[in-house]
């Protein structure tokens, strides 16, 4: 169930920072999420996060929020099936862009999935970086979840 290595590194904040957030929000909703890892002063860390999942309407646009850090370094949304195990898709986003808003809970196919924020590779954790995930049902379909998997590159 845990995918191994996620492509990606980041910025580092100071350890009294702690990992970053990203938000997420869809219809009234508005959701923070916390990293399953992140690149935390030089030093790629894991953190036992259970993502958060989100009921969504079909047809509901859903926008991304993070950290000026992690825009800077670059970040994808990509798209995993219902028990984060297999990867759907991947939807780059623009270095320097801190709000994505071009995913649609209809965008895909299957009625429980994953979207998940992954910072871009590079700095000074090598190929470890940020991973947010945050999972969607739409209404009348069910999610098997999971626990504090990452994805992988």
């Amino acid at each position: 169930m845990l995918l191994a290595v996620l492509t990606g590194c980041g910025s580092t904040g100071s350890s009294s920072d702690g990992p970053p957030t990203v938000t997420v929000e869809t219809g009234s909703q508005t959701v923070t999420v916390k990293p399953t890892q992140y690149c935390l002063d030089g030093d790629g860390r894991r953190y036992d996060t259970t993502p958060p999942v989100i009921e969504v309407s079909p047809d509901s646009p859903i926008t991304f929020t993070v950290p000026k850090d992690v825009a800077a370094q670059g970040w994808s949304v990509q798209v995993f099936d219902d028990k984060l195990e297999e990867k759907i898709g991947s939807v780059d986003v623009g270095k320097g862009t801190t709000v994505f808003d071009r995913i649609n809970s209809s965008d895909v196919v299957p009625a429980a999935f994953y979207l998940v924020v992954v910072e871009d590779k590079g700095g000074p954790c090598g190929v470890f970086s940020g991973a947010w995930p945050v999972g969607f049902i739409r209404p009348g379909s069910r999610t098997t979840g999971t626990g504090s998997a990452t994805p992988s590159g």
